[in-house]
């Protein structure tokens, strides 16, 4: 099946996020393992095989369209040193990637192509899932303390 060139598009913008949000979060997880910070290593960890699994669908998506999978355009890593940095880097991160996902959405409804739609409703509702998490762990850095938040972390 021949796909429209602008969701093809798209799928690949989303996609070269979701390569971009890979690495970034299993590369925050491994620093938080190195400190010590097990409960944030295994949350980055896990978000990162998710955004694995993601890219996965995507890519399956592209080909089916007769597209080609982009893996070589990554953007930028933005890299934290410390948790709170990580965090928001983090969120940051998922906004863009959010944005990305309804403009394929909105894109999909134009063209009619309701099973790319169902895919990135289905990513989205995973981003916007970690942007919860993100903000409930920036709201308890706020009222706990970070000292506090970072040892329930331990």
């Amino acid at each position: 099946m021949q796909g429209n060139t602008n969701i093809l598009m798209l799928l690949n913008k989303a996609l070269g996020c979701k390569l971009v949000a890979i690495n970034q979060y299993f590369l925050h997880a491994r620093m938080y393992k190195n400190w010590g910070l097990e409960g944030l290593d295994k949350a980055d960890y896990k978000q990162s095989i998710l955004k694995m699994k993601q890219a996965d669908k995507l890519i399956n998506r592209i080909l089916f369209l007769q597209g080609l999978p982009n893996l070589q355009d990554l953007g930028r890593l933005t890299i934290g040193e410390e948790a709170v940095e990580m965090l928001q880097l983090n969120i940051e991160l998922e906004l863009s990637i959010r944005v990305v996902l309804q403009n394929l959405i909105e894109e999909c409804e134009k063209n009619n192509d309701f099973v790319s739609r169902d895919i990135a409703t289905e990513i989205l509702e995973e981003v916007e899932e970690q942007i919860d998490w993100i903000e409930s762990q920036q709201y308890l850095i706020g009222h706990e303390g970070l000292d506090n938040y970072l040892q329930s972390k331990m």
